[in-house]
């Protein structure tokens, strides 16, 4: 049985400075309650620019502290499950995303779920893709914007942290502080208008540490490939180190030389973005496990 974290335990940024709001052991399970990234002061379509509280954006349940994580290590973080309200919403405006600068008003879209999709308008559903937007440990210095993304993880907004995956952190601190919220019923790769379908959800992690291993930048593991994630104030060094940390992850797993690896990735990796609209933009550098596997890696970590 997991233990239930209630979302009114949250932060706005990740750091060493919060006292933990629980303490579990590694291999404990927990089911996260979230707020929307907007604390979910939108309720209506007609909601104004000006009612909205700003400074309360983004929030992140947590911290957690997982008991024997220490700095150096790594935090392993298994995403069980990922429960959806039964309605998103979606918000863009003037000098907001990318479309910004040619947007005149500030617009809410209410999105209903229902039937397994999000209904957009009358003539559009799409599909969930439930998956979480902000998820970290608290930083190696400082105190960090949960609306940025970060070595520690933070508001990284990629589509592959969804259910089923696994991510794995970099521990800067004693206990690892880990936090999560942001959840989208769907977003696409970008995060374009500076929003997915937002919405309040109740996530179930399995948290769990790993020793004699370390880690300078988050990973995510999916079924069928993992990625580094990385982010800079350019998307064009984002993706450039991405690709270097994989390079160095293979040099050490292998016996392959440095342009084997860079012909191999460039043959067979995939560079994406995650995400172009916060204050640091987000890449990743993907490998398929079935190369992997043909490297004689079996494990990812």
């Amino acid at each position: 049985m997991s233990t239930i974290l209630d979302k009114k335990s949250y932060i706005y940024e990740m750091s060493a400075k919060h006292e933990p709001v629980l303490k579990v052991q590694s291999g404990e399970t927990v089911e996260i309650e979230t707020y929307d990234c907007f604390l979910n002061q939108i309720q209506s379509e007609d909601t104004h620019y000006n009612s909205i509280d700003w400074s309360q954006i983004n929030p992140a349940t947590g911290p957690i502290y997982i008991d024997n994580a220490e700095p150096g290590d790594i935090l392993k973080v298994s995403i069980d499950r990922i429960q959806l309200d039964e309605k998103g919403v979606m918000a863009t405006g003037p000098d907001l995303g990318v479309m910004g600068h040619r947007i005149n008003d500030f617009t809410i879209k209410i999105v209903p779920i229902e039937n397994n999709e999000a209904v957009f308008n009358e003539k559009i559903a799409l599909p969930l893709n439930p998956m979480i937007g902000v998820i970290g440990v608290a930083p190696n210095e400082g105190e960090i914007s949960c609306g940025t993304p970060g070595d520690h993880g933070g508001n990284m907004d990629t589509t592959l942290i969804a259910e089923g995956a696994t991510l794995y952190f970099p521990v800067f601190h004693k206990g690892a502080l880990f936090s999560l919220g942001d959840v989208h019923a769907a977003m696409g790769d970008g995060e374009v208008c500076v929003s997915g379908i937002e919405i309040p959800a109740k996530v179930t992690v399995t948290l769990e540490v790993i020793k004699g291993q370390s880690l300078s930048v988050p990973v995510v593991e999916t079924s069928d490939s993992f990625a580094f994630l990385v982010s800079k104030e350019s998307l064009d060094e984002a993706a450039d180190i991405a690709v270097e940390k994989m390079v160095d992850y293979l040099l050490e797993r292998t016996d392959y030389s440095v342009e084997e690896l860079t012909m191999l990735l460039s043959a067979a990796g995939h560079v994406q973005v995650s995400q172009i609209v916060d204050p640091l933009k987000t890449a990743r550098c993907l490998l398929s496990k079935s190369v992997l596997q043909k490297l004689g890696i079996h494990k990812i970590f």
